[in-house]
């Protein structure tokens, strides 16, 4: 049985706050990454382990989260908080680096909400 955690409410609305792809553009996203000229991955197997499991917290309710969503929400936003200024405003970079940032849920070009 999935042992389900009382994740910090500060955590959930940061977290909320700096994935700010809904989570339909994560997936679309992932799927094209993952697809090459000639072949396509899974759905369920698209983008890197932390993009889908951002994917899948983004389809729970806070009370469904467990201790290792709690985990990658974390290093999530810790990441983006690395590489991004605090306002989250529009910022042009890199094309790798945006991408980079978009496969964790996280569209630097995209208004802060």
């Amino acid at each position: 049985m999935v042992h389900h955690v009382e994740v910090d409410p500060g955590l959930w609305e940061e977290f909320h706050r700096v994935v700010n792809m809904t989570s339909r553009e994560l997936m679309d996203w992932l799927r094209t990454r993952s697809a090459a000229e000639d072949t396509e991955e899974m759905p369920d197997q698209a983008g890197t382990q932390t993009g889908r499991a951002v994917l899948d917290i983004l389809q729970k309710r806070r009370v469904d989260l467990t201790d290792e969503d709690e985990r990658v929400m974390r290093k999530v936003v810790d990441r983006i908080h690395a590489e991004r200024r605090d306002d989250l405003e529009p910022t042009a970079g890199q094309e790798n680096w945006r991408h980079r940032l978009m496969t964790i849920g996280h569209d630097p070009l995209k208004p802060a909400p």
